[in-house]
């Protein structure tokens, strides 16, 4: 069995705007919407967990509704971390996994345009691996500074990646990463495949693509909706 977990519970502050970004309308469609599509229409995935901010819990219910996403299992309350709300949302994926080795894809709701092969070389490196990050070659060349002013040290670009998601887990890997962060008190991971090599498994990745962006700032946004133009 394979599952998305949709993360769709951040503030979006970057965005100057009221609205978190994943609930700002794009072409009359909630931003987070294409990134569920992505995976009702992918025939591989067999259900799909969100987890939101609490007040948008009955609004997301119903946008799901209104855009047929029938693999939708559940809508659950997000954290205030995306660590917490990773974890929230395993707890509910566990009342519906048929093996603890079934495939877990954790995916950004703000990356709208994650493609079906990214989703399905995802899916199969997982089966494989148990481990996986999509990642694609860092283009720019990479500065450290130590005081936010001046060039510490030039990073070499030839061995430096971005991170994208899904980050993609064998279900009890996964969930079993989290609860030792829970034990340890290792609070607020932003990347789950920390947790997991924190655990001791390393972690394969799959190449990525320039189009699976985050939207983060107004120009984001305006770079979206002139490529779905």
């Amino acid at each position: 069995m394979n599952i998305a977990l949709v993360l769709a519970a951040g503030t979006g502050e970057r965005m100057n705007n009221n609205t978190p970004k994943q609930f700002m309308m794009v072409n009359d469609k909630p931003l987070f919407i294409y990134s569920v599509e992505a995976f009702q229409n992918n025939e591989s995935v067999n259900a799909i967990v969100i987890a939101t901010n609490e007040q948008y819990i009955e609004q997301v219910t119903q946008w799901c509704k209104k855009y047929n996403i029938t693999k939708l299992k559940a809508v659950i309350k997000g954290g205030s971390t995306r660590q917490e709300s990773v974890y929230n949302g395993l707890k509910e994926i566990e009342k519906i996994i048929e093996s603890p080795k079934d495939v877990v894809l954790i995916h950004d709701s703000a990356r709208p345009l994650v493609s079906q092969r990214i989703i399905e070389d995802n899916i199969k490196a997982c089966a494989q691996f148990g481990a996986v990050d999509t990642v694609i070659k860092a283009s720019d060349t990479i500065i450290r500074s130590n005081n936010e002013q001046t060039i510490g040290e030039i990073l070499n670009r030839q061995e430096l990646y971005q991170t994208q998601t899904p980050q993609t887990f064998r279900f009890d890997l996964i969930k079993e990463a989290h609860e030792i962060a829970l034990k340890e008190n290792v609070p607020n991971v932003t990347d789950d495949c920390r947790l997991v090599m924190n655990f001791g498994h390393d972690v394969n990745f799959v190449d990525g693509d320039k189009m699976n962006f985050k939207v983060t700032t107004p120009e984001d946004l305006e770079i979206l909706k002139a490529i779905l133009k």
